[in-house]
């Protein structure tokens, strides 16, 4: 089957992990041995999240006020060298006689999305409320509440099309394993000149992951992140985890727009496109979630009522 894993940033940056290279490295790496399970058996498209990256390199731009601040577009492509640096090194690693390329990507958005008036994308570390009052004071960020602590938020609009997909197809054909669209991708528009431009936003890597694999007519589609799958009554004596159901029937259940929901949302959208599997679950589990043992596998011909781990 093609597989394509969107993983998310914690499989970088653990939640208040020190933003050092060294802590990325050791990750990586550990993410790499579960994905390289998955490719010793299926055709891996791999694409990452980018969130605490882009919030340290724009942090980093501050500290030098000689030269202007680089704009998002171009932190995002930073990122996906440095990221895409790292998981290709640990990939070969692990699977030494595979066919491995890290591919830059971009993005196409609608720079008249609403998202643009209403920031909601977290990137950077976090902070206290204090710290993040003044930073809104001083630097005019929009700051959130993530969980008990605050992050910076930025725009984030809906992703159209991959830039690069008849490339990536070409790699895939060639049974080339790609690390593309991180972050999302770097978002970009054309200009009423027709020229391409980049655009100062996040795009949301489980859409844009959707939307790659929606394009590649990929079999499955694996959104991994820290939890085992997705629960209903979450923190409730009554929790239970979702094993097998359709996108209707997860849509019965209300999952937070900051955490599970865009999930949800990009499995959903990925299993009414024609795909076979949306699977969510930890990146441990890669493999047995494909396998249908583990995770919340969601499938358009799932019959019967919703089953439970």
């Amino acid at each position: 089957m093609l597989v394509v894993i969107a993983l998310g940033g914690n499989a970088i940056l653990q939640r208040g992990e020190p933003l050092e290279a060294e802590n990325q490295k050791r990750n990586i790496e550990t993410a790499a041995k579960a994905i390289a399970k998955v490719a010793r058996e299926h055709t891996v498209v791999l694409t990452h999240g980018n969130g605490p990256q882009v919030g340290l390199l724009a942090l980093q731009n501050e500290a030098y006020p000689d030269v202007s601040n680089y704009p998002l577009d171009v932190l995002g492509a930073e990122t996906q060298g440095m990221i895409g640096y790292e998981f290709e090194k640990a990939l070969r690693n692990e699977l030494p006689d595979a066919h491995i390329a890290g591919l830059f990507t971009q993005t196409v958005v609608d720079t008249q999305d609403p998202a643009f008036s209403s920031p909601d994308k977290f990137v950077g570390p976090i902070y206290s409320q204090e710290q993040a009052t003044e930073l809104a004071r001083t630097k005019g960020y929009f700051m959130k509440a993530d969980g008990e602590f605050f992050r910076r938020v930025v725009p984030s609009p809906m992703p159209k099309s991959i830039v690069e997909l008849n490339s990536i197809k070409q790699l895939v054909d060639n049974g080339t394993m790609v690390i593309c669209t991180g972050g999302g991708g770097v978002p970009v528009a054309r200009d009423e000149s027709g020229k391409w431009q980049g655009v100062e936003a996040v795009v949301d890597k489980d859409r844009a992951s959707t939307v790659l694999a929606i394009d590649l007519k990929a079999d499955a589609l694996l959104v991994l992140t820290d939890v085992e799958g997705v629960a209903i009554n979450w923190g409730k004596p009554d929790q239970k985890t979702i094993k097998t159901a359709t996108p209707e029937q997860m849509e019965e259940h209300g999952f937070a727009a900051g955490s599970m929901g865009p999930k949800v949302e990009a499995a959903n959208a990925f299993v009414r496109s024609g795909g076979k599997i949306g699977g969510i679950g930890s990146l441990a589990q890669a493999l047995e979630i494909v396998n249908g043992q583990a995770g919340t596998v969601i499938r358009a011909d799932h019959n019967g009522e919703v089953d439970y781990h």
